[in-house]
């Protein structure tokens, strides 16, 4: 098996159903281990995502915060995988930023992806990715230039104990990313690195 965003076989297994890769640091689920799309689908279907409650909102609170504080109202957003719940979206809409949504599931429209945005928010999202570079080469593609990619997603350090992680034992969780793995996306994708947390990442795209 080869790592779905760099490419290179993958050989260390960092347990029964993840290898670590050598090259971009990302920690890889073993395709035998895919649920299916439909499996995927009810899975996310489970989750209790209301866009008013208070909770969700203040958990997504880094990205919500991160684009009041940087961009107008006018400027173009794009909510990537915005989920069962797009409270990013849904908060930024009531104070009237022109955002839209896109989610394979659960707002399909691909008309979304002929546009370019200034700003793309993407929540929880990037570890679900079964083709990683695929998808961030798509993500890096509808920015406008000097715009911002801000995700939410869990970063792994090796002070976690894997196997009782709870990200990991999520089985929609594939591809899960090191500050490393971050670091390497920015250098191949021509991505400047504004904000590097163990959980919100902002990329600017510098072309």
């Amino acid at each position: 098996m080869t790592c779905p965003l760099c490419s290179s076989l993958l050989s260390i297994q960092k347990d029964s159903h993840f290898y670590d890769c050598e090259t971009c640091k990302a920690i890889v689920q073993d395709k035998n281990h895919y649920i299916t799309a439909d499996e995927e689908k009810a899975h996310y279907e489970c989750h209790n995502n209301d866009v008013e409650d208070v909770r969700y909102q203040n958990f997504t609170m880094p990205i919500t915060q991160y684009v009041l504080d940087t961009f107008l109202p006018t400027h173009k957003g794009l909510d990537f995988g915005s989920g069962t719940g797009p409270v990013i979206s849904s908060m930024l809409q009531k104070k009237h930023y022109d955002i839209v949504q896109y989610d394979p599931f659960f707002a399909p429209d691909e008309r979304v992806l002929m546009s370019t945005y200034d700003y793309i928010v993407s929540c929880e999202v990037f570890e679900h990715f079964h083709h990683p570079k695929v998808e961030i080469d798509r993500l890096v593609g509808l920015l406008k230039p000097n715009g911002l990619l801000l995700v939410m997603t869990l970063l792994y350090t090796d002070s976690i104990d894997f196997k009782t992680w709870h990200y990991r034992k999520d089985p929609t969780h594939i591809f899960i990313y090191r500050a490393e793995t971050i670091a390497y996306i920015a250098k191949e994708k021509g991505l400047e690195i504004l904000e590097l947390t163990n959980r919100f990442i902002v990329l600017r795209k510098t072309n």
